[in-house]
């Protein structure tokens, strides 16, 4: 019996710069940016770190490549459209290549306030391309609200899809998510919807060293991220040495989980003031969505650093938090598909997602500048995301 041949080495992929992006950006999607490693990237794409390295030097480099990654998709797949595309070529573009790296594409919209700025400038001017394209052909469109506000909120109905992880297949989230943008341009300027006149609850007012302690970490968080702040900033912005925090929060960790639960307590007594008294599904809808914009507006900071910093918090923190999640997310979804009972629930939970990618990026085009019009625009733009119809 012949010897069998020797095996012959492995070939090394031809996309495996690809590979490596696509799996960094599950990694800093899941972990954060600081929280992983190359270690744990490499195990991912299945190489040891000596190899990834040869690809990427290190960390940032990587991370800068990840959160640019969608943007230089969206620009390509716009790019090869006609000038006189349809506003539904355009978001089925758009849709596309977002749902091809929905594991990945939502680093961009938390993890990219760790860039430089010169990155992140780039990072900026790139979605602004796509923006402007979408702008353009809204602004053919009717509507009298301002077509850049309803192509921003357009995109951020798309983007949304990188949030969260409701299993969908492919067709169906397209159909879903250029139904939802296209609504979405189509919004009027809102007459009977979202009165401006919609309280949410408010912060504990500060009167103990403890609640001094996190009103000043919030706003560093936000802006620098939580990586980034140490405790000794947060004890310089009260006024205290550093060692004082520790009279008050075992770590910084604590600080941050204590901001989390805030905003989903304060988001929890919104809602339940929201739907007092609401007999109906349809008027329950809208009664979130006014209350969801205008906790949005009320409680950006707080909201902002809670979104984007989960992720950072051990296991056992992120726990109740993410069941809270849950629950807001089902409560949506229960009255959505009682005002529309043709939804079924995945469906509607995309959409609920939707609504809310909506609400962040048309904030983030008003600059979160809060007036009764600001709310009451993206309100209306958050209602038509869900197909809502007054």
């Amino acid at each position: 019996m012949e010897p069998a041949p020797p095996s012959s080495p492995a070939t090394r992929p031809r996309n495996r710069r690809q590979l490596i992006i696509d799996a960094a950006g599950r990694v800093f999607n899941e972990r954060g940016y600081h929280a992983a490693s190359m270690e744990e990237i490499a195990l991912e794409v299945g190489i040891t770190a000596p190899a990834l390295y040869r690809h990427f030097p290190n960390k940032y480099t990587l991370f800068a490549e990840c959160a640019t990654f969608m943007a230089d998709g969206l620009v390509e797949a716009l790019d090869e459209l006609p000038p006189e595309a349809t506003l539904d070529e355009l978001f089925l573009a758009a849709s596309r290549v977002t749902i091809a790296h929905r594991a990945s594409g939502g680093v961009y919209r938390w993890e990219a306030r760790y860039l430089n700025p010169d990155d992140r400038r780039v990072l900026r001017g790139k979605f602004g391309q796509v923006v402007d394209r979408v702008t353009d052909a809204v602004t053919a469109e009717e509507g009298d609200l301002d077509p850049a506000l309803r192509a921003a909120a357009a995109l951020g109905a798309i983007g949304s899809i990188t949030m969260h992880r409701t299993r969908i297949s492919a067709q169906r989230a397209e159909k879903l998510l250029v139904g939802a943008a296209s609504r979405v341009v189509a919004t009027e300027r809102p007459r009977a919807v979202a009165s401006a006149s919609v309280e949410v609850p408010s912060p504990p007012v500060v009167r103990i060293r403890r609640a001094e302690i996190l009103a000043a970490a919030i706003p560093l968080f936000e802006r620098d991220g939580f990586a980034n702040v140490s405790l000794g900033r947060i004890a310089e912005a009260v006024g205290l040495a550093p060692s004082a925090i520790y009279r008050h929060y075992p770590g910084k960790v604590d600080i941050l989980a204590a901001a989390c639960l805030q905003a989903a307590g304060l988001l929890s007594q919104s809602v339940e003031q929201a739907l007092r008294g609401c007999a109906d599904p349809h008027a329950a809808v809208a009664a979130l969505a006014e209350t969801y914009v205008a906790y949005s507006f009320e409680h950006r900071s707080l909201t902002s650093v809670a979104e984007a910093e989960l992720v950072g918090l051990p296991a056992a923190l992120q726990r109740p938090l993410v069941l809270a999640q849950r629950d807001h997310i089902a409560l949506w979804e229960q009255q959505l598909r009682a005002a529309q009972p043709d939804l079924n629930a995945r469906d509607a939970r995309v959409l609920v997602h939707a609504g809310f990618g909506v609400v962040v990026e048309a904030g983030r085009r008003l600059r979160w500048q809060d007036s009764p019009d600001a709310r009451r625009s993206v309100a209306a733009l958050l209602l038509s995301a869900l197909g809502w119809r007054d």
